[in-house]
């Protein structure tokens, strides 16, 4: 299935004859995407400046969204082991799929009220946005904090010798216990040099206790060996150990050792599950705020840039279109023959009168005065902002 991209476009209401939405369909051509209306209210427009500086804090806003969500997908996508599928099924907003908020969208007016001043509305929406970035980002850290702690535990239960918990493993009634000169220690060694092991552990350092080695298991890597030495040359002959290739391990008995590991892991694991669930919930939250909160931005981007480049009276048409990146290029180009003239000096054309490229002095020109264009995009004559969804 094709990726979607969405098009919200603003242009006067003045250029259309008839109905704006069919108009628009007939330039936009139906194999090329969907075009619907996209309700935005009125809001209070305040002085030039202003508007000029909430259209630079919305383009940061819209960065801001944009990264939001990708993290947001990313995280759901990371939870559910990079399935794809189901992944985005968890991708609803106010338990609808994206698509269907985007195509009814409505102002949320108890949440938003468009009656209150734009840098009110704008400041508003960064807050929450940064508050569920927050939320989502504590609670997947919390959730890969725990799933690596029960991976870490869970490899103790399964690897080799050299790494594996020797609390199931070792009879302590082979260890050389409470002894004042003593110690035993448990060495892993390679199986391929377990000869050499025998042959030699009781000369690689001093004070060996002789013939003390005892075989306590072996897997298809490792064998591990108990071995007893005087206490005031253990650290010697662990060093002489290490240099031989051979793991000393760390294990020292503890009376009900074996079931406190298995209740830990269990212990673990269930918290594992608990906030998994917990994660999951929050980043199905996290995608349905975070759209909805990108798409009230882009609402008031629209409004903004209508307003410092259509002037007052305020009377202009919205519109989504849903299309492919592909079909994309072909919804431009549409646009731009049948609305260039909106931009005057601003686009050249050839003897035939076909747009060629734009006056790039022109368009800076208009971009210090308000008129902004996305960054890397060539300026448009009518408002025209791409978005998509991972």
């Amino acid at each position: 299935m094709p990726a979607t991209q969405y098009i919200l476009l603003s242009l006067p209401l003045r250029i259309f004859e008839d109905d704006p939405i069919s108009s628009l369909t007939a330039t936009v051509g139906r194999d090329n995407g969907e075009v619907l209306p996209f309700a935005i209210p009125s809001f209070k427009i305040g002085t030039l400046d202003a508007l000029v500086q909430h259209a630079d804090d919305l383009t940061k806003l819209n960065a801001g969204c944009e990264a939001v969500v990708a993290k947001v997908s990313e995280s759901l996508k990371a939870i559910l082991d990079g399935d794809e599928e189901k992944a985005g099924q968890q991708k609803m907003v106010n338990d609808k799929p994206t698509d269907h908020y985007l195509r009814s969208f409505q102002w949320d007016k108890s949440r938003y009220r468009a009656d209150r001043p734009l840098g009110e509305l704008i400041e508003n929406l960064q807050k929450e946005l940064q508050n569920i970035d927050n939320d989502v980002k504590a609670k997947f850290n919390q959730y890969n904090s725990v799933k690596t702690n029960l991976a870490t535990l869970q490899r103790r239960q399964t690897g080799n010798l050299a790494t594996k918990s020797l609390t199931p493993i070792v009879d302590p009634s082979l260890l050389v216990q409470d002894s004042e000169y003593l110690e035993t220690h448990l060495i892993a060694v390679p199986t391929n040099a377990k000869k050499d092991f025998i042959r030699t552990y009781e000369t690689i350092a001093p004070m060996v206790v002789p013939r003390s080695s005892i075989q306590v298991a072996q897997d298809d890597e490792f064998t591990l060996f108990a071995v007893t030495t005087f206490k005031k040359t253990s650290a010697e002959f662990l060093q002489k150990a290490r240099e031989q290739k051979w793991t000393p391990r760390q294990y020292k008995y503890v009376e009900g050792g074996k079931e406190e590991e298995q209740k830990e892991i269990e212990r673990v694991a269930k918290e594992e599950k608990k906030v998994w669930g917990e994660a999951l919930r929050l980043g199905r939250n996290g995608w349905s705020e975070s759209v909805m909160i990108w798409t009230h931005a882009n609402a008031l981007r629209v409004f903004v840039e209508t307003v410092l480049r259509y002037g007052l009276p305020l009377e202009f048409v919205c519109a989504l279109v849903k299309t492919t990146p592909k079909q994309a290029k072909k919804v431009k180009s549409n646009l731009d023959s049948a609305y260039s003239y909106l931009g005057g000096n601003a686009f050249g054309r050839d003897k035939r009168g076909r747009v060629t490229k734009d006056d790039a002095s022109l368009t800076s020109e208009m971009a210090a005065a308000g008129l902004s264009t996305a960054e890397g995009s060539e300026y448009t004559p009518y408002v025209y902002y791409e978005f998509d969804f991972p």
